[in-house]
């Protein structure tokens, strides 16, 4: 399986997130580990949405497909762990032609951490993340290639979960 991993991680990052900000595997399962217990998912929005410019690059479109509207499947969730404070806000994309097949089950997630599903059958997955801060916190953004199928998440550690006893 092939990995193109780029990363930027600024020397600011705290050391105890490192880790997490550099995991190939399942971000999910390394949360649940940390909180001793299955995380709970918070769904803030899920729904269609037209991708802006800089998501389809993100995505890996070039040329003329940047020109051309496209359609994808939106879900914006809050992670907590074992806090009342959300530990992580995370945002997942799905282009519509990425839902074929069994793939469609991302739009039925619902509750359910979305690493139950990328990661179920690999340990890792070929992608490609950004890390950098922002006015949140630390965040990553990783394009995956599950199956043939781009699809692009971002999670931003908010400070409840630096904060957070474990």
């Amino acid at each position: 399986m092939t990995h193109n991993f780029s990363c930027s991680i600024p020397l600011s990052a705290p050391i105890e997130l490192l880790d997490f900000l550099n995991t190939e595997g399942s971000l999910t399962a390394m949360l649940e580990a940390k909180a001793g217990q299955p995380l709970r998912v918070e769904r803030r929005f899920e729904g269609y949405r037209l991708l802006s410019l800089s998501q389809k690059k993100q995505l890996g479109m070039q040329r003329q497909a940047l020109n051309r509207p496209l359609l994808a499947w939106v879900r914006e969730t809050q992670l907590y762990g074992n806090e009342v404070q959300p530990w992580v806000q995370a945002q997942s994309i799905f282009p519509l032609v990425s839902l074929k097949g069994s793939a469609r089950r991302l739009q039925q997630l619902k509750g359910t951490p979305i690493g139950y599903v990328l990661f179920k059958r690999c340990r890792t997955l070929p992608n490609q993340r950004l890390i950098f801060h922002t006015l949140e916190g630390w965040q990553r953004q990783t394009r995956y290639d599950w199956y043939g199928r781009k699809l692009l998440i971002s999670e931003t550690f908010l400070p409840a979960f630096l904060s957070a006893k474990c």
